[in-house]
Formats: C-alpha cells, sequence, structure tokens
C-alpha cells in the first residue's frame, strides 16, 4: 500500500499535503481501493469556508458514495476542475493529479491532530 511520508493523514482516509498556509487534499490510495472505480466527484466552490470535520466533496463510486471530510479549517482556494471530466483519475494516482482541493489553513494548530504516514500505515494493517 502506497503511504507517502511527506504527506498527513486522517482516520478517514485523506490525505494532506502543506505547503505553508495551504493544504491540498485527496483521498489515501487505500480509501480510493476500498471505494473501487470513482465514476463521479462532487466539488465544493471556490471562495467557501469550512469548518474541521465538515463534508467538502463527495466522491461516488461503482460500490458506495463517500464523503470527504475536511481535515482542517479554512476556505477553499483551488479544486481539480479535471476530476469533472476525469474523475477515475483519483483510482489511477491518488497522491498526484487526483488531488481532490486546496484550501488556505485558518487554525494551524489543527495540524497536530493529523496522523504522521507511519500512523496511518498502522492504522490500515
Amino acid at each position: 500500500m502506497n503511504v507517502p511520508a511527506n504527506l498527513k493523514y486522517t482516520s478517514d482516509h485523506e490525505w494532506i499535503l502543506v505547503e505553508g498556509d495551504i493544504a491540498t487534499i485527496g483521498i489515501t490510495d487505500y480509501a480510493q481501493g476500498e471505494l473501487g472505480d470513482v465514476v463521479f466527484v462532487e466539488l465544493p466552490s471556490v471562495g467557501e469556508s469550512f469548518g474541521q470535520g465538515d463534508v467538502a466533496a463527495t466522491i461516488e463510486a461503482v460500490k458506495t458514495v463517500a464523503d470527504v471530510f475536511l481535515p482542517l479549517s479554512g476556505s477553499i482556494e483551488a479544486v481539480n476542475e479535471a476530476l469533472d471530466d476525469n474523475s477515475e483519475v483519483i483510482n489511477q494516482d491518488a497522491y498526484g493529479e487526483g488531488w481532490i482541493l486546496k484550501m488556505k489553513i485558518s487554525d494551524a494548530a489543527e495540524l497536530d491532530a493529523l496522523m504522521s504516514a507511519e500512523d496511518y500505515q498502522a492504522s490500515i494493517s
């Protein structure tokens, strides 16, 4: 199972890449494998604000529908519009081209609650 060491993780299977005050968020390789073939992603609007734990996106797969919970509070800076026409890229490249959204972090202290790659790997083993 691919669990990049440079990312943070949640128990809900989101990954977070923190660059300054911007967090790029997607679902993990484990999550996309459990979902099966992704067929549609409902994205939030740029500029929307969310609290930690809020649902910001929904992923529809052949097997089920899953919510994407925000691991941090903040406002949406960008969404991966390529998912509108090519949602299956989440299955193909969950940690790269399959990113879902970027947000401006409003409370950096929330980063402390995120899991390391080692902790996440242990949780899915």
